[in-house]
């Protein structure tokens, strides 16, 4: 599986199996097992550790493997001082090359670090969620950050022991996952009894109870490690005699890659048998993720029982001290995952409760979000109202210039000069014409002579002494008498 698979080149692990590379081989016997031939110095099949920054991590070990010096140095360090730091000191004395290869390496990381970060940043942002700097500056653990050009010393420090506490944590952020996947399993099956009456609920509640004990009644499991199982894989997966079993030989054969260690993998696939009796995967009643679980409790279990330095590693050496043991010889019962539940009830109660509250604050954002769409969409009949009544005013003006309606030229009268008519009307609009203040209308048929018009002219004028305002600007009745004479 990807997760186990993750822990078998994580860089405590490589260092390790780089660090016994030279080990003593295993006896084998012979007349069991046909030897099989392996290249010497040949490294393990580096493999995805799951740590967000592997590639990088794999990076580096490839090119500090190529310096003959730390390679040196690596086969006489253990592994407390390697934890502490000390290996890390030997950087100062790797070739130029490694140490130019190293620099670009880490430059690489950085801008991939601020690319990521600055992605998650801007979509965090962007939809109202606080941004865990914290968090984000924990993506950069495992280098110096401060100084983002040039590989030193400390950043060979901080990837060794971020690397360390990865993988060691790593086991117990998937015990957590799994819980809260049981919790969630549990959680959706009493919201869907919710929703159904009396008779269906009592109808799903016996179906429920009678999927657990289905899935309980299994053949008995043996303890993960025990003789008992390991006598079991040598019959049934190797097939040979129960009778002939050996210790030396069994690890020999199920130690896949020849490096003379059970690493996690290797481990993991030794209790295939014993999961195959509980779980499958055609059964509605078994799980697989659960069938996951299970595998990580055996190895952990085994690890815990076998792996005396801690080192994540089982040496031919422990595992024959462990075939000694009484816990190896007479072992407990052991107890699968039905027997003992992922979580307690206090731990389902609190779960149930964030759970509720991360529902009303979605409802709450829900009905937020429902506000700010009325809002857009009052704004948005705003500037279609608006647009209409622009569209209307734009095709006013369209029409009034197909139509060709101009407003006249402006009439200016200055001392007896009559108002100038526009050529091509002969003739002033009523609305249009200009009366300039005191000046006397004269009808447009009327043409008067130039003494006619000189006489008129004397006859509107004020006489001397008279007060102003005594003419209206009207024309007296003599003048229109004599005007109508004249017509005639």
């Amino acid at each position: 599986m990807c997760w186990s698979r993750a822990l078998l080149t994580g860089w405590v692990l490589l260092l390790v199996q780089l660090q016994y590379l030279q080990a003593v081989p295993i006896g084998i016997d012979k007349t069991k097992v046909k030897e099989t031939e392996k290249k010497p110095d040949e490294p393990p099949a580096s493999v995805d550790t799951g740590l967000h920054y592997d590639r990088y991590l794999r990076e580096v070990i490839d090119f500090l493997e190529k310096d003959q010096h730390f390679r040196e140095k690596l086969h006489n360090t253990d592994m407390e001082d390697i934890k502490q730091g000390k290996l890390a000191q030997e950087l100062d004395f790797v070739s130029h090359h490694v140490r130019t290869k190293l620099d670009e390496l880490k430059r690489q990381e950085v801008n991939r670090l601020r690319t990521l970060i600055k992605a998650k940043h801007d979509l965090e942002g962007g939809n109202d969620i606080a941004v865990d700097h914290q968090a984000l500056l924990k993506q950069f653990e495992h280098l110096n950050h401060m100084n983002p050009h040039t590989f030193e010393v400390e950043d060979l420090d901080r990837l060794i022991k971020s690397a360390t506490n990865d993988l060691e944590n790593f086991d117990k952020e998937r015990h957590e996952e799994f819980k809260r996947y049981e919790m969630m399993k549990e959680h959706d099956r009493r919201e869907h009894l919710k929703t159904l009456d009396e008779e269906q609920r009592k109808k799903e509640e016996e179906h429920y109870e009678e999927m657990k004990k289905k899935h309980a009644d299994h053949p008995k499991v043996n303890h993960p490690g025990s003789q008992n199982q390991l006598k079991e894989v040598w019959e049934e997966a190797d097939g040979l005699d129960p009778e002939d079993f050996d210790p030396k030989t069994f690890f020999n054969l199920h130690d896949t890659n020849g490096d003379g260690f059970f690493d996690e993998q290797e481990l993991e696939a030794l209790f295939t048998k014993e999961l195959e009796k509980i779980y499958d995967p055609t059964n509605e009643e078994d799980d697989m993720v659960e069938m996951e679980e299970e595998r990580l409790r055996m190895r952990e279990h085994v690890m815990n029982e076998v792996d005396s330095n801690k080192d994540r590693l089982v040496s031919l050496d422990e595992f024959l001290v462990a075939t000694k043991k009484k816990e190896f010889l007479e072992p407990d019962s052991w107890e699968t995952l039905e027997q003992n539940q992922a979580y307690t009830d206090e731990e389902m109660r609190e779960f149930e409760e964030h759970l509720a509250q991360q529902e009303q604050d979605l409802n709450q954002r829900t009905v937020d979000l429902q506000k700010q769409r009325e809002e857009l969409e009052r704004q948005q009949e705003q500037l279609n109202a608006q647009k209409v009544e622009l569209q209307q005013a734009v095709e006013h003006m369209e029409r009034l210039k197909s139509e060709k309606v101009e407003p006249p030229p402006e009439v200016h009268v200055e001392g007896n000069a009559d108002p100038e008519v526009h050529a091509a009307d002969n003739q002033l609009h009523p609305d249009q014409e200009a009366h300039p203040p005191g000046h006397q209308e004269i009808p447009q048929h009327h043409q008067d002579t130039p003494q006619e018009h000189q006489e008129q002219h004397n006859q509107d004028l004020p006489q001397q002494g008279q007060p102003q305002g005594h003419h209206d600007g009207l024309p007296n009745q003599q003048n229109v008498a004599q005007g109508q004479h004249n017509l005639a």
